[in-house]
């Protein structure tokens, strides 16, 4: 009986030592990338893996990184009205559309996913692909921290950097020079609504050549950028600091 209960104090500590370990190395990964750019995502390597399996040794993923103030304002409110017209005021989560969504979806209508671009930055640069609860436990915790560590400048900066928008190319920057021959800066508000529309799937929609349904969507997310306003709704993201603090 001692020797039982020996046992199960040293798994109650070590168990202890691992979750103690496993919060602080995920804080203190959150809190460095607030400012070191992300050197790739799980998406990045697991498309490589992908390709490699597929027997393309030669694949190589398009990724490159700008600052927030190198990149045109347009994209930047492009990608909030298409994937998050609450983002300057949440805490990470946006409950009116996890409602929306889970009421679209019991109908049995195409499935509608009601992610944060938080949520999305935590699944891109912090965890795996695929789906389980583990995962989206994980998401959950990561966006807390993202939420609790970076500004909203930095969330959407990062976001930009690293979503995919076609097969290899990751961030505006790469996608504006494959698609448009330009540097991001320089995208017009069409282009960057263009971008916008594939987000959903970047590798079914392709901007390449895009559909008439990927163009319908461009036009939707153009009505949705001058409804909030254009570029100046970015400034929204200094002033709803103090909001989202206090919803938190």
């Amino acid at each position: 009986m001692a020797k039982f209960k020996g046992l199960r104090r040293r798994l109650v500590r070590w168990t202890a030592i691992v979750l103690f370990a496993a919060v602080g190395s995920s804080v203190g990964s959150v809190l460095l990338m607030r400012w070191v750019e992300p050197w790739t995502s799980a998406f990045i390597i697991g498309s490589r893996v992908d390709a490699w399996f597929a027997g393309d040794f030669d694949h190589a993923n398009d990724y490159r990184w700008l600052d927030l103030e190198q990149i045109s304002p347009h994209a930047a409110i492009a990608v909030i009205a298409s994937e998050d017209q609450q983002f300057p005021f949440h805490a990470g989560f946006d409950f009116k559309s996890i409602r929306e969504a889970i009421r679209h979806n019991a109908r049995g209508k195409r499935v509608r996913g009601a992610s944060t671009i938080s949520q999305q930055v935590a699944k891109n640069v912090f965890l795996w692909r695929g789906r389980s609860y583990l995962r989206k436990g994980l998401e959950v915790w990561f966006t807390v921290l993202i939420e609790a560590l970076w500004p909203k400048e930095r969330i959407l900066e990062v976001y930009l950097n690293v979503a995919q928008f076609g097969r290899g190319v990751y961030g505006v920057e790469a996608a504006a020079q494959r698609y448009y021959r330009k540097p991001a800066a320089r995208l017009t508000r069409s282009q960057s609504a263009t971008l916008a529309a594939v987000l959903p799937n970047p590798v079914r929609f392709r901007l390449d050549a895009p559909s008439r349904y990927v163009l319908a969507r461009r036009d939707r997310i153009l009505g949705q950028m001058r409804a909030l306003g254009g570029p100046t709704y970015l400034r929204q993201l200094d002033d709803a600091e103090p909001e989202v603090a206090r919803a938190r």
